[in-house]
C-alpha cells in the first residue's frame, strides 16, 4: 500500500506530519503530487483552536484547500487528463441535486464536500499531503507559463470574486475591513470588478503596507486612528473580512445610509455582540458570502492572463515537511501575510 506525508491536525496546535495510507486508486479519480498551498485563515483557526467558526474537529484532520498540483495517474475511465499535467485543485465538489444547487446556488449545497474542512464527520481530508486523491471535475489545467504556487493561489481568489460579486460593486465606493490575503484579494477583485474607489482598513501598520503598495486608494488604520475610517466619505459597500466583532461592528458603522455590508470574514463561533440598530436605522442590507462556484475557473483564468498578481500577497515559502514552523511564522502578522508550503 502507498502512502504519503500529510500535514494532519489532532488537536489545538498539535499538527503532526504523518504517513497517511492511499488505497489503489479508484476508477474514476485521479492521484495528484502536491506542489503548493497557501496556509488560509481557517487553516490557522483550526491550528490554533481545533475549530473554525462553528466547525469542531473532532478527529484527525489533513489540513490545505488551497492547492496545485501534478497530476501522478489517472483511473480507469478518466479522460482529459494525463500523467504530468499541471493543475489547480478545486476544494469544493458540490452534490449537484440539492435544492440549492438546482437553484443555481451550488456554493451553498446541502450536501457539498470540501477539503479540509470539519464542517461534516467524518471530517472531509485536506490537500496538504504529498499525494491524494481527488476527482477529474476538481483539476483545472494550469498553463505552462503559471508557477503552480500562482495557482494555489486560484481558491482564495475565487473566495473574493464571490464576494465582490455578492457586494456589486462597479461604479460604487468600497471599504475593506482587513488586510490579511483575504481582504487584499477583496480589494484587487473589487478593482478589477470596477470599483469606484477602494480603501483598506485594520489594525496592523505591515498589512496595510501591501495595500499601499498595491495602490489602494487610501488606507487607514484603526490602531493609530481611531476615528480614522469615520472621517473618509461614507462608502457604498463594505467587506467585514476580518472575522472579528469589533470588524462588523466597524463595517455596519462605516456604511453608508442605504450601503451595503458583506460578511466575508469566519467570525468566531456562539453569540457575538455587534450593535445591529444600525443596520435597521440606516437601512442596510448585510450580506453573507460563502465560499464560491464558478468563480474557481475564472480565478485560474484571471491568474493565467496576469490580471492578478497573486504572487505580490506571499512573504514566505516553506517546504510541506516543514508544515509545523510554516503555521507559526503565518500566525505572525508582523512577519507574514500569505505563507505557501512547497513541495
Amino acid at each position: 500500500m502507498t502512502s504519503a506525508l500529510a500535514a494532519t491536525l489532532y488537536g489545538p496546535e498539535d499538527l503532526r506530519l504523518v504517513d497517511r495510507p492511499l488505497e489503489a486508486l479508484a476508477p474514476g479519480l485521479v492521484r495528484v503530487r502536491f506542489a503548493a498551498g497557501g496556509i488560509c485563515g481557517s487553516d490557522m483557526h483550526y491550528f490554533r483552536h481545533a475549530r473554525t467558526g462553528d466547525f469542531v474537529v473532532t478527529a484527525p484532520l489533513v489540513l490545505g484547500h488551497e492547492i496545485a498540483a501534478v497530476v501522478e495517474a489517472v483511473g480507469e475511465g478518466v479522460s482529459g487528463l494525463a500523467p504530468g499535467t499541471r493543475v489547480a485543485v478545486n476544494p469544493f465538489r458540490p452534490c449537484g441535486s440539492c435544492p440549492r444547487c438546482a437553484e443555481g446556488r451550488a456554493n451553498l449545497c446541502e450536501n457539498v464536500f470540501f477539503m479540509g474542512s470539519a464542517s461534516k464527520t467524518p471530517h472531509m481530508q485536506g490537500g496538504f499531503a504529498a499525494l491524494f486523491d481527488t476527482t477529474p471535475g476538481q483539476c483545472v489545467p494550469v498553463p505552462d507559463h503559471v508557477p503552480l504556487e500562482a495557482a494555489a493561489l486560484a481558491e482564495p481568489l475565487a473566495v473574493c470574486l464571490h464576494a465582490v460579486a455578492r457586494g456589486e460593486v462597479a461604479g460604487r465606493s468600497v471599504a475593506v475591513i482587513g488586510a490579511g490575503p483575504i481582504g487584499l484579494l477583496t480589494f484587487l477583485a473589487a478593482r478589477l470588478k470596477g470599483a469606484a474607489r477602494v480603501t483598506v482598513v485594520d489594525v496592523a501598520a505591515a498589512p496595510l503596507r501591501f495595500a499601499s503598495d498595491l495602490r489602494a486608494d487610501a488606507v487607514v488604520d484603526l490602531s493609530a486612528d481611531a476615528d480614522g475610517l469615520s472621517r473618509l466619505p461614507a462608502p457604498d459597500v463594505v467587506f467585514e473580512v476580518s472575522g472579528t466583532a469589533a470588524g462588523l461592528a466597524s463595517a455596519i458603522a462605516a456604511a453608508r445610509r442605504g450601503g451595503v455590508v458583506v460578511q466575508v470574514g469566519n467570525l468566531p463561533g456562539g453569540p457575538l455582540a455587534v450593535p445591529l440598530n444600525p443596520v435597521m436605522a440606516k437601512e442596510l442590507d448585510l450580506r453573507g458570502s460563502f465560499r464560491f462556484d464558478a468563480e474557481f475557473a475564472e480565478a485560474v483564468a484571471l491568474i493565467s492572463a496576469g490580471k492578478v498578481d497573486v504572487l505580490a500577497l506571499v512573504t514566505a515559502r516553506r517546504p510541506l515537511a516543514d508544515a509545523v514552523a510554516a503555521f507559526r511564522l503565518a500566525l505572525d502578522r508582523s512577519q507574514s501575510v500569505k505563507v505557501l508550503l512547497t513541495a
